[in-house]
């Protein structure tokens, strides 16, 4: 499983970078759905699935977001949302490595992105680099947000997070 993340992942940044983006037929601008909308799609049932404690399911949900957003940064890079997404699909299926890479990706577009800081922030805190996190924390400070409040919880430990 990590072996097809970590696969992916260079694939996505390969073709990001070398700024290649996919073609698009007519039939595909008729979909009503974006393959972004689409993943955004499954990472909400997985969620929905965690709470229920369904972890082979939500672990498939995860998958099939991630399969999608790798889709979606291929036809439109460098989206901070999308990489915000990459990096929460890998981190929560168990690759902290290169879901912190797609946050520090999106970051880079977007430093104030404000899911991208908490859910990196939270990523530091599940790999014990708490500092990093507090970090995270103070860039949110004043943004008057529910991601600041969900990522000081965490801190705090007054919300458990499985990654």
């Amino acid at each position: 499983m990590i072996k097809k993340i970590f696969l992916t992942w260079i694939i996505s940044l390969f073709l990001t970078v070398n700024g290649f983006t996919a073609g698009s037929s007519s039939s595909d601008s008729n979909q009503s759905e974006s393959n972004y909308d689409k993943a955004v799609s499954h990472i909400k049932s997985a969620k929905k699935y965690e709470k229920k404690g369904n972890d082979k399911k939500a672990n498939k949900s995860y998958e099939k977001a991630l399969d999608l957003l790798i889709k979606s940064n291929i036809e439109k890079p460098n989206s901070a949302d999308t990489l915000n997404y990459l990096g929460f699909t890998t981190r929560k299926l168990g690759d902290f490595s290169n879901g912190e890479k797609y946050y520090l990706q999106g970051l880079a577009i977007d430093p104030k992105h404000n899911g991208i800081n908490e859910y990196l922030g939270e990523l530091y805190v599940a790999t014990n680099r708490l500092s990093l996190a507090k970090e995270r924390l103070e860039v949110l400070k004043g943004c008057n947000c529910e991601e600041y409040e969900e990522l000081k919880d965490v801190i705090e430990g007054n919300k458990a997070s499985k990654y």
